[in-house]
């Protein structure tokens, strides 16, 4: 399904080409001020027009249909719309029947039984996570305190970014990239064992960011060379605080106060410039491919704001469930 949350509860919709796109919030709480400007910062974070980005030009003005009374939250569902203006649905054409290579025209073909909307990439498109952006101001309007830091720490396999883009966009080919994520003053207690833990939900919401292949919290995959005195924080605090934080801000799934911090690997993207041989699903022969349309050359630059929201959304989740639970006060070791 389309949505995720139990309290905070945020549904995605629409297509790369269709009429609009946008988000359904649920479990805002009323009293929050939300109007347009409230999206503006992390709207512009997600729009292109960068070196590497795609030349598609979109306003992304969000309309708010719903929710929203004299500039504050009623508690009920806000609906965020974002209209879709430049669109050229011609370039997808030959893809119902030479799939790209990567992507998900071939998967969601057969998952809807043919009838999936293919233009622009439909609903499997970046496009969709305009509103994800959106929804995830919110979330952070949710906690307030709490505070976000998102940057690109690499891309192609370098940490010179810019490089790695120019030679990408030479060689008519694209790159992956890899974000970090430092989440601030979240509070003890958030999250559960095992299967609702605090990774395992913000992991659940992060890996739904379309290119997103991968994901580690604190010292991640590094921690299976690591030995236990190199890799646990001891404590130097009663609140929590730890001398180190190569757990990332979590023990047994449960938020324990210090900064919450992940990295997310992504992909490049699967529309290039360069021939591909690959199938041809109408003739059963092999065709060469080569991608039409405007596309990023590396979806990294702009999926750093779409990764912080739908963290932010799982972590608003968590928030506000907390508040409903009568948590016990005893004494702290």
């Amino acid at each position: 399904m389309n949505a995720t949350g139990r309290i905070f509860r945020v549904s995605l919709f629409g297509e790369s080409h269709g009429s609009a796109i946008g988000a359904v919030v649920d479990g805002c709480p009323p009293g929050i001020p939300i109007s347009p400007m409230t999206f503006a910062a992390d709207l512009a974070r997600r729009r292109s027009g960068a070196r590497g980005t795609t030349p598609r030009a979109e306003a992304d003005l969000p309309e708010l249909h719903s929710g929203i009374h004299l500039g504050f939250s009623t508690g009920t569902p806000i609906l965020i719309l974002f209209r879709n203006l430049d669109t050229r649905s011609q370039d997808y054409a030959r893809f119902a029947s030479v799939p790209r290579p990567g992507h998900a025209d071939f998967t969601g073909a057969v998952r809807y039984g043919g009838f999936a909307d293919p233009r622009g990439g439909g609903h499997f498109s970046g496009r969709i996570t305009a509103g994800l952006v959106a929804a995830g101001a919110i979330a952070k309007l949710v906690m307030p305190g709490v505070a976000f830091s998102t940057r690109l720490l690499e891309a192609g396999g370098g940490t010179d970014i810019d490089a790695a883009v120019e030679a990408a966009l030479a060689a008519g080919d694209s790159i992956g990239g890899l974000l970090e994520l430092r989440v601030a003053g979240l509070p003890v207690g958030l999250g559960e064992p095992f299967f609702d833990s605090v990774e395992g939900l913000v992991a659940h919401n992060v890996l739904a960011v379309p290119a997103v292949r991968g994901i580690e919290f604190g010292d991640g995959f590094a921690a299976a060379r690591m030995r236990g005195s190199g890799h646990n924080d001891a404590f130097v605090s009663r609140e929590g605080k730890t001398a180190t934080n190569h757990c990332g801000g979590a023990n047994g799934g449960i938020t324990n106060g210090n900064e919450f911090v992940l990295r997310v690997a992504v992909k490049p993207a699967s529309t290039i410039a360069l021939p591909q041989d690959t199938l041809d699903f109408t003739t059963g022969a092999m065709t060469s491919l080569v991608g039409e349309g405007r596309h990023d050359a590396c979806i990294a630059l702009r999926a750093a704001v779409a990764v912080e929201a739908a963290a932010a959304i799982a972590l608003a989740d968590l928030v506000l469930l907390s508040r409903c639970h009568d948590l016990p006060q005893g004494d702290h070791p």
